[in-house]
């Protein structure tokens, strides 16, 4: 289990170093992300070439790339390990896949585009009629232009995708199908970066490593993570932060078979998946539908951009398998287009034109910003519930001169001081008063630095 370099290690602690006085240097997380967006395209464009699968040498190439940003542990899990009702899988990698024309044209190419091989093809070297070779080629007749993804983790066969309009055009003769890959024990590859807080409850963010050239599916997810792990790093946090990159389905199901202890620990958590092209936010509840991350997540999208809140499935990506009865973890997923509901799913339309900067960066700033809202939420009780406390005599009007909307604040501390009697946390309080929540949490840090309210223990 190799953890990053001393390098990547060393990087971490001068980027994200908190002040000398132990305090972050911004007062949200928030704050820390803004104008990230170029940054994490690069990263986007960095890893788009790497053919990725659920196993292999891509997954492990894309794992070092983002270990260059962040401190990883890498973990290797032999195949097959059982975990569950699934098996590790053999290891499978390609180094090359071609198909030639009788003239030695290549008409299919790997090198061109890794989408061109269907994930764990297995090795052949075969001469076929256009007839016979027919049988191994994919492409979508309803998108004649766009090469499709496909993959056949579990069956073992070959076939290569190519755009309709192209196989189409394939004239009648003779070629020879290559596909120099190799499938056999070897292992599952994820990696893991951990940031303790002053607990050791858990928020676990997690995205999926496993798909080869798809710059939103899932290359912006990987890219957000990456950078929510740098903006977190130094901080003062009240819970631990556990940040996933596994290969989709069989990877979260693996990681849940041998972390039953972390898994106790978690508190909340959301997949990232899809963030990164110009629909508007869709986030899917948690199998609980009324957990803090499901709470959180609405409270930040009503005040922003366009946005639709979905109930849970048990279909979709790894929320499905971190909401398995057996668990029934508080986990939600944030994507902007829907998997399977839009033309560029799963194709090489999913191309690096098909994500932004901008996207990016506001898909990152949803996310501080519940964090955020979860680092705040709390319960307080009023220490002086008879009656209104007399907040001017103690400066509080004054206090908050400086806040950036103190109307809020000051509306805000009338609100907690009414709503604090134990049973409401400080995101109930913002969501009935029509506040936003850090008006909320600044106005109960105050009213508690004046010795109006203790904060309590308990739902967290």
């Amino acid at each position: 289990m190799p953890s990053a370099s001393d390098d990547s290690k060393a990087a971490w602690s001068v980027r994200e170093a908190p002040n000398p006085d132990g305090h972050n240097t911004c007062v949200t997380l928030l704050d820390s992300v803004h104008g990230l967006g170029p940054r994490m395209y690069e990263l986007c464009r960095e890893l788009y070439p790497i053919c990725r699968s659920i196993t292999g040498d891509g997954v492990r190439h894309t794992l070092d790339v983002v270990g260059k940003e962040i401190p990883l542990t890498r973990t290797e899990v032999p195949s097959g390990t059982q975990a569950f009702d699934w098996t590790v899988p053999l290891e499978w990698n390609v180094r090359d896949a071609y198909v030639l024309d009788a003239t030695g044209r290549r008409v299919v190419d790997f090198n061109r585009s890794n989408l061109h091989v269907m994930s764990y093809s297995v090795p052949v070297d075969e001469v076929l009629t256009l007839d016979e070779l027919r049988h191994h080629l994919l492409t979508m007749p309803d998108r004649p232009a766009l090469v499709p993804y496909r993959t056949s983790y579990y069956e073992e066969g070959w076939a290569f995708c190519m755009s309709d309009d192209e196989r189409n055009g394939l004239p009648d003769g003779t070629y020879r199908a290559v596909i120099d890959s190799t499938l056999e024990p070897g292992a599952l590859t994820y990696g893991e970066c951990v940031i303790p807080g002053a607990t050791t409850d858990e928020v676990v963010i997690s995205c999926h490593v496993c798909h080869p050239s798809l710059a939103n599916d899932n290359l912006s997810g990987i890219a957000v993570v990456t950078h929510l792990a740098r903006a977190l790093a130094g901080r003062d946090l009240r819970y631990s932060y556990r940040l996933l990159f596994i290969p989709g389905t069989i990877g979260s199901i693996v990681w849940l078979s041998q972390h039953e202890e972390a898994v106790r620990r978690i508190r909340h958590g959301l997949v990232v998946a899809g963030v990164g092209d110009r629909a508007p936010f869709t986030y899917k509840r948690s199998r609980r539908g009324g957990a803090d991350i499901d709470r959180a997540m609405a409270h930040v999208l009503r005040a922003g951009p366009d946005h639709q809140i979905v109930d849970f499935t048990p279909y979709g990506y790894d929320e499905r398998q971190f909401c398995s009865p057996g668990f029934n973890l508080p986990f939600g997923r944030l994507s902007r287009s829907v998997h399977g509901e839009h033309p560029e799913y799963h194709t090489s339309a999913d191309d690096l034109d098909f994500v932004t900067a901008a996207q990016l960066e506001q898909s990152l700033e949803t996310i501080a910003s519940v964090v955020d809202v979860l680092e705040g939420n709390r319960r307080y009780r009023n220490l002086q519930p008879d009656c209104e406390p007399q907040l001017g005599r103690r400066g509080l009007y004054r206090a908050v001169g400086g806040a950036v909307d103190s109307r809020s604040v000051e509306m805000g501390m009338l609100w907690v001081l009414n709503l604090s009697d134990g049973t409401n946390d400080l995101l109930e309080i913002a969501d009935r008063a029509g506040l936003s929540f850090a008006s909320i949490r600044q106005a109960a840090e105050a009213l508690a630095s004046h010795g109006l309210l203790a904060p309590l223990e308990g739902k967290e």
